[in-house]
Protein backbone atom coordinates (compact mmCIF):
# COMPACT_ATOMS: atom_id res chain seq x y z
CA UNK A 1 0.00 0.00 0.00
CA UNK A 2 1.21 3.47 -0.67
CA UNK A 3 1.86 6.43 1.59
CA UNK A 4 -1.26 8.24 -0.10
CA UNK A 5 -3.84 5.27 0.57
CA UNK A 6 -5.93 4.55 3.29
CA UNK A 7 -7.38 1.06 3.92
CA UNK A 8 -10.99 0.29 3.40
CA UNK A 9 -13.03 1.66 6.44
CA UNK A 10 -16.20 -0.76 6.01
CA UNK A 11 -14.10 -3.52 8.50
CA UNK A 12 -15.31 -2.91 12.26
CA UNK A 13 -12.64 -0.04 13.74
CA UNK A 14 -11.97 -2.62 16.78
CA UNK A 15 -10.75 -5.45 14.76
CA UNK A 16 -8.61 -3.47 13.13
CA UNK A 17 -7.16 -1.47 16.07
CA UNK A 18 -6.09 -5.11 17.36
CA UNK A 19 -4.74 -5.92 14.13
CA UNK A 20 -2.45 -2.89 13.70
CA UNK A 21 -1.53 -3.34 17.94
CA UNK A 22 -0.66 -7.01 17.48
CA UNK A 23 1.83 -6.30 14.78
CA UNK A 24 3.39 -3.14 15.82
CA UNK A 25 6.52 -3.37 17.62
CA UNK A 26 6.10 -1.00 19.96
CA UNK A 27 3.49 0.65 21.98
CA UNK A 28 1.51 3.33 18.83
CA UNK A 29 -0.37 6.40 20.16
CA UNK A 30 -4.08 7.09 19.27
CA UNK A 31 -3.45 9.68 16.88
CA UNK A 32 -0.87 7.27 14.82
CA UNK A 33 -4.03 4.71 14.56
CA UNK A 34 -6.57 7.42 13.23
CA UNK A 35 -3.68 8.34 10.97
CA UNK A 36 -3.45 4.61 9.49
CA UNK A 37 -6.64 4.01 9.91
CA UNK A 38 -8.22 7.06 8.51
CA UNK A 39 -10.26 7.71 10.91
CA UNK A 40 -11.12 9.86 13.73
CA UNK A 41 -9.46 10.08 16.83
CA UNK A 42 -12.92 9.83 18.61
CA UNK A 43 -13.61 6.48 16.78
CA UNK A 44 -10.25 5.30 17.41
CA UNK A 45 -10.73 5.96 20.99
CA UNK A 46 -14.27 4.51 21.06
CA UNK A 47 -12.51 1.76 19.20
CA UNK A 48 -9.74 1.10 21.80
CA UNK A 49 -12.34 1.27 24.72
CA UNK A 50 -14.26 -1.37 22.82
CA UNK A 51 -11.30 -3.62 22.54
CA UNK A 52 -10.49 -2.81 26.60
CA UNK A 53 -13.99 -4.25 27.17
CA UNK A 54 -13.55 -7.23 24.83
CA UNK A 55 -9.99 -8.19 26.92
CA UNK A 56 -11.78 -7.60 30.16
CA UNK A 57 -14.36 -11.13 29.13
CA UNK A 58 -12.01 -13.63 29.92
CA UNK A 59 -8.99 -12.81 27.49
CA UNK A 60 -5.13 -14.14 27.58
CA UNK A 61 -4.74 -10.49 26.46
CA UNK A 62 -5.20 -7.18 27.80
CA UNK A 63 -4.52 -3.57 26.31
CA UNK A 64 -1.95 -1.97 28.08
CA UNK A 65 -1.81 1.96 28.26
CA UNK A 66 0.91 4.17 29.08
CA UNK A 67 1.86 7.80 28.11
CA UNK A 68 -0.44 7.90 25.96
CA UNK A 69 0.28 5.29 23.89
CA UNK A 70 -1.50 1.82 23.67
CA UNK A 71 -0.17 -1.67 23.11
CA UNK A 72 -1.54 -5.75 23.71
CA UNK A 73 0.17 -7.02 26.12
CA UNK A 74 -0.26 -10.74 27.41
CA UNK A 75 -3.01 -10.68 30.89
CA UNK A 76 -0.79 -10.93 34.26
CA UNK A 77 -2.93 -14.06 35.04
CA UNK A 78 -0.32 -15.93 31.79
CA UNK A 79 2.73 -14.88 32.67
CA UNK A 80 4.19 -18.08 34.14
CA UNK A 81 2.47 -19.77 30.88
CA UNK A 82 4.55 -17.38 28.38
CA UNK A 83 7.64 -17.48 30.43
CA UNK A 84 8.03 -20.98 30.95
CA UNK A 85 7.15 -21.49 26.98
CA UNK A 86 9.87 -19.19 25.97
CA UNK A 87 12.34 -20.43 28.23
CA UNK A 88 12.35 -17.47 30.71
CA UNK A 89 13.64 -17.50 34.23
CA UNK A 90 11.34 -16.01 36.40
CA UNK A 91 10.97 -12.15 37.36
CA UNK A 92 14.34 -11.63 39.51
CA UNK A 93 13.36 -9.82 43.14
CA UNK A 94 13.86 -6.50 43.43
CA UNK A 95 15.36 -5.22 46.23
CA UNK A 96 13.46 -2.83 48.93
CA UNK A 97 15.68 0.19 47.64
CA UNK A 98 14.74 -0.42 44.91
CA UNK A 99 11.15 -1.02 44.59
CA UNK A 100 11.05 2.06 46.79
CA UNK A 101 12.74 3.88 44.42
CA UNK A 102 10.17 2.78 41.72
CA UNK A 103 6.67 3.28 43.75
CA UNK A 104 8.32 7.30 44.26
CA UNK A 105 8.65 7.30 40.00
CA UNK A 106 5.16 5.35 39.47
CA UNK A 107 3.28 7.68 41.73
CA UNK A 108 5.36 11.09 40.96
CA UNK A 109 6.47 10.69 37.26
CA UNK A 110 8.20 12.14 35.84
CA UNK A 111 10.37 13.10 38.90
CA UNK A 112 14.14 13.83 39.04
CA UNK A 113 17.00 12.11 40.66
CA UNK A 114 17.41 14.87 43.38
CA UNK A 115 13.19 14.45 44.40
CA UNK A 116 13.58 10.42 44.68
CA UNK A 117 17.14 11.06 47.07
CA UNK A 118 15.06 13.72 49.05
CA UNK A 119 12.35 11.14 49.77
CA UNK A 120 14.14 8.22 50.10
CA UNK A 121 16.69 10.08 52.50
CA UNK A 122 19.72 8.64 50.48
CA UNK A 123 21.19 8.42 47.21
CA UNK A 124 19.68 6.40 44.70
CA UNK A 125 22.07 6.85 41.34
CA UNK A 126 23.27 2.88 41.99
CA UNK A 127 19.57 1.92 42.20
CA UNK A 128 18.38 4.47 39.04
CA UNK A 129 20.91 3.01 37.16
CA UNK A 130 19.81 -0.87 37.57
CA UNK A 131 16.25 0.26 37.55
CA UNK A 132 17.21 1.76 34.18
CA UNK A 133 18.91 -1.32 32.92
CA UNK A 134 16.14 -3.40 33.73
CA UNK A 135 13.92 -1.43 31.76
CA UNK A 136 11.88 -0.54 34.38
CA UNK A 137 12.31 2.72 34.28
CA UNK A 138 13.19 5.75 31.19
CA UNK A 139 14.62 9.04 31.46
CA UNK A 140 11.31 11.14 29.90
CA UNK A 141 12.91 14.35 29.62
CA UNK A 142 14.88 17.64 31.42
CA UNK A 143 13.23 19.49 34.31
CA UNK A 144 13.37 23.45 33.68
CA UNK A 145 15.60 24.19 37.21
CA UNK A 146 18.93 24.80 37.71
CA UNK A 147 21.03 22.31 36.18
CA UNK A 148 18.36 20.55 34.40
CA UNK A 149 18.11 17.22 36.07
CA UNK A 150 16.90 14.38 33.93
CA UNK A 151 13.13 13.19 34.70
CA UNK A 152 12.54 9.99 35.53
CA UNK A 153 9.08 8.05 34.20
CA UNK A 154 8.08 4.41 34.54
CA UNK A 155 8.22 2.07 31.27
CA UNK A 156 5.48 -0.16 29.64
CA UNK A 157 7.85 -3.05 31.23
CA UNK A 158 6.93 -1.65 34.21
CA UNK A 159 3.58 -2.30 33.95
CA UNK A 160 3.98 -5.85 32.45
CA UNK A 161 5.99 -7.25 34.81
CA UNK A 162 3.56 -5.80 37.80
CA UNK A 163 0.59 -6.98 36.15
CA UNK A 164 -0.93 -3.57 35.44
CA UNK A 165 -2.84 -1.78 32.05
CA UNK A 166 -2.15 1.07 33.04
CA UNK A 167 -0.90 3.64 35.82
CA UNK A 168 -4.61 4.32 37.06
CA UNK A 169 -4.54 1.10 38.70
CA UNK A 170 -2.05 1.59 41.14
CA UNK A 171 -3.50 1.43 44.20
CA UNK A 172 -4.11 4.73 46.01
CA UNK A 173 -1.10 6.39 47.91
CA UNK A 174 -2.49 6.87 51.54
CA UNK A 175 0.23 9.10 54.06
CA UNK A 176 1.26 7.04 57.02
CA UNK A 177 0.33 8.31 59.68
CA UNK A 178 3.31 9.61 61.48
CA UNK A 179 3.83 11.64 58.34
CA UNK A 180 0.10 12.80 58.90
CA UNK A 181 1.39 14.94 61.62
CA UNK A 182 4.11 16.91 59.43
CA UNK A 183 1.72 17.26 56.54
CA UNK A 184 -0.30 19.02 58.68
CA UNK A 185 2.46 20.98 60.13
CA UNK A 186 3.13 21.57 56.23
CA UNK A 187 6.98 20.47 56.29
CA UNK A 188 6.50 17.81 53.66
CA UNK A 189 5.35 20.36 51.18
CA UNK A 190 7.31 22.82 51.87
CA UNK A 191 10.72 20.15 51.58
CA UNK A 192 8.90 19.46 47.89
CA UNK A 193 7.90 16.31 49.50
CA UNK A 194 4.55 16.33 48.82
CA UNK A 195 2.53 17.73 45.59
CA UNK A 196 -0.53 20.06 46.06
Amino acid sequence: MSDHQVPSTNLPIMECIEAILFVAASPVTPNQLALTLGRSLDEVNEGLKELERHYCLQHALTLQRLNGKVQITTAPTYANVVENFLGLEATARLSRAALETLAIIAYRQPVTRPAIDAIRGVNSDGVLKSLLGKGLIEEMGRAEGPGRPILYGVTAEFLQNFGLSSLAQLPPYEIPVDDKDELQNGSLKENGLLKD
